[in-house]
């Protein structure tokens, strides 16, 4: 690639190479260490290309050879320059527009954002803009350091920033604290009690305690509410007597068969939209926030659907540069009236049970069995029937707080009855 580059920038010819001896002129041109490429035969001549540089030299290696040179064709930008020399305003606006590309290169036209979920480009943007960090603004004037810090400062829940400039695009990369809602979360039952109570009706069939007093165990029935797992624990004395409570955040695997019913429909017949040939299109280049506009995108139709397409001019990868174009369109269309039909109405009902089986599987929820059928009546058509689960069980619930009474002894260790020890 950079050589074909030399070569055109250089200039190059086309030749044919005819007479006695084509051969010995190869030879020499090799020994003279002249550099030729792309070598055909052509009837009783030989084609090739050869460097300008290297054609200058083939004066003695001709007249040696008693052949015969014809230029065939011309490449490169010397040649270009020398065709196009009375053009003026053609190398006028080159050069133009090769300053105002330089001109451009030292400004950034675009940021962009990798990472982020909390937190929308909308708002990280406003955030830059409030300190001056905006598009149109010179390379120079970014502080890649200090829009790191500024934004560590801003949002305590990004962990980690980096800024950098690629071509005219500053690109931000984040990375957000995933765990800081769990931790506050586990701050939160540290200081707290909790039991685990059945969040469904069902018969527990896997119960793995880590922290608290179980209730239940494998094979029991429970229904919605009852504790699993308390979170207070009983202190006793040596003869067995409550003397104090501790309290502890539950924590336990459960998991219980479960029933679960399951009811989709949809209706037989639905409105298809036909697009009909009435349609505007608005045709647009926007430079920084000058734009021209052709055509018009009114819309006077009964139902429209209207909908954008913009692209922002770039040389390579990252070169972005301050001008994008696009168009509005604006379609009209009606409404018609269609049925289902009977397999069309399957497929959709299936996809759907599908779809929601596949959400029970993502949440660690087993589906064991089920009995969904579909029926079509003369109204709707309708998916329905029990699905059998075997999942996770729990959630959580305060622990009731309880207080032991105490009957205190007074210092000289009399009784209710004045008698003493």
């Amino acid at each position: 690639m950079i050589q074909t580059l030399i070569r055109c920038l250089k200039g190059y010819l086309k030749i044919r190479v005819e007479g006695y001896s084509p051969e010995r002129f190869l030879n020499l041109c090799r020994h003279h260490h002249i550099y030729i490429w792309g070598l055909v035969p052509a009837k009783n001549a030989y084609e090739m290309y050869i460097s300008l540089k290297g054609f200058y030299k083939l004066k003695p290696i001709i007249r040696k050879t008693h052949t015969k040179i014809n230029v065939v064709e011309r490449y490169g930008f010397p040649f270009f320059m020398y065709r196009y020399r009375k053009r003026k305003l053609f190398f006028a606006g080159f050069f133009i527009c090769a300053a105002l590309m330089y001109l451009y290169s030292g400004f950034i036209w675009d940021i962009h954002f990798e990472g982020n979920e909390k937190w929308t480009d909308e708002n990280l943007t406003e955030f830059l803009a409030s300190r001056e960090v905006t598009p149109f603004m010179r390379k120079s004037e970014v502080d890649c350091p200090e829009i790191v810090k500024e934004i560590r400062k801003e949002y305590n829940d990004i962990v980690w920033v980096s800024a950098s400039i690629d071509g005219t695009r500053l690109k931000i990369q984040i990375k957000e604290n995933e765990d800081r809602l769990l931790g506050e979360e586990a701050g939160t039952k540290e200081t707290a009690a909790k039991d685990l109570i059945a969040a469904e009706d069902g018969v527990i069939t896997k119960i793995v305690t880590r922290s608290g007093v179980p209730q239940v165990h494998s094979g029991d029935t429970v229904s919605k509410g009852d504790i699993l797992v308390s979170g207070r624990v009983d202190v006793v004395d040596d003869s067995g007597e409550i003397i104090d409570y501790q309290y502890h955040v539950a924590d336990a695997d459960i998991y219980a068969d479960t029933v679960m019913e399951y009811s989709d429909s949809m209706p037989l017949s639905y409105q298809e939209k036909i697009y009909d040939k009435k349609h505007r299109t608005q045709y647009y280049i926007q430079l920084g926030d000058w734009r021209f506009s052709v055509g018009t995108i009114k819309n006077t139709y009964k139902h429209a659907e209207i909908s954008t397409e913009e692209h922002q001019v770039k040389m390579g990868e990252n070169f972005y540069l301050p001008i994008s174009f696009g168009a509005k369109n604006v379609k009209s269309y009606a409404f018609r009236e269609k049925k289902y039909t009977k397999k069309e109405l399957k497929e959709q009902l299936s996809e759907n049970f599908h779809q929601f089986c596949m959400e029970l599987e993502e949440k660690g929820i087993q589906i064991k069995e089920n009995s969904v059928k579909i029926h079509i009546d003369q109204t709707k058509a309708t998916a329905s029937g029990i699905l059998y689960l075997n999942q996770p069980i729990t959630e959580e619930a305060d622990t009731e707080i309880l207080t032991i009474e105490r009957v205190e002894q007074d210092e000289s260790g009399r009784t209710d009855d004045g008698d003493t020890g």
